[in-house]
């Protein structure tokens, strides 16, 4: 990844889901005076992801506001409507802001695109995660490979921050 701790993250376009439509955002429209935990990864039910990464941070949401932290983001190379759906299939609720980044906006800014072609996936997005206190990044773990979630992983990644 090319972004690193004490940087400040580009203010990218990714969507979410409002009311049943895609809604196009600003990075900045969530991180700007906020202090928050952003997890990227591969792709909606992926095995990885489903089995491990999301459901993590859903499992510790609790801990984390406890630290301070105001949302618990997630963030993929999908659609909003995929990261939604998924997000329901998961019992996210209010817990974990779905953000889709399906043009690898901010994906690619920060350096994280990694080309899965070879497994049928195209263009994704490495397996990380990091603090970010008012657009600066405080902690990053990247992992070396998107089959494993163990450093960006929420109970790992928890006792850094």
């Amino acid at each position: 990844m090319k972004i690193k701790e004490n940087d400040n993250l580009p203010n990218s376009e990714i969507f979410v889901l409002q009311d049943g439509e895609p809604v196009k955002k600003n990075i900045e429209d969530f991180f700007k005076d906020k202090k928050v935990v952003i997890f990227g990864l591969p792709g909606a039910y992926t095995s990885v992801c489903s089995a491990k990464h999301l459901p993590g941070y859903i499992k510790m949401h609790d801990q984390y506001k406890e630290k301070g932290i105001d949302h618990i983001i997630c963030i993929s190379v999908n659609d909003p409507f995929v990261m939604n759906a998924w997000g329901k299939q998961n019992d996210v609720g209010e817990k974990i802001v779905m953000m889709g980044d399906p043009f690898l906006n901010f994906t690619k800014e920060i350096g994280a695109d990694v080309d899965k072609s070879g497994r049928g996936l195209g263009i994704r997005s490495n397996r990380y995660t990091m603090f970010v206190d008012n657009m600066k990044v405080i902690k990053i773990q990247e992992e070396a490979d998107t089959g494993s979630c163990e450093i960006s992983a929420a109970e790992n990644f928890f006792k850094l921050i």
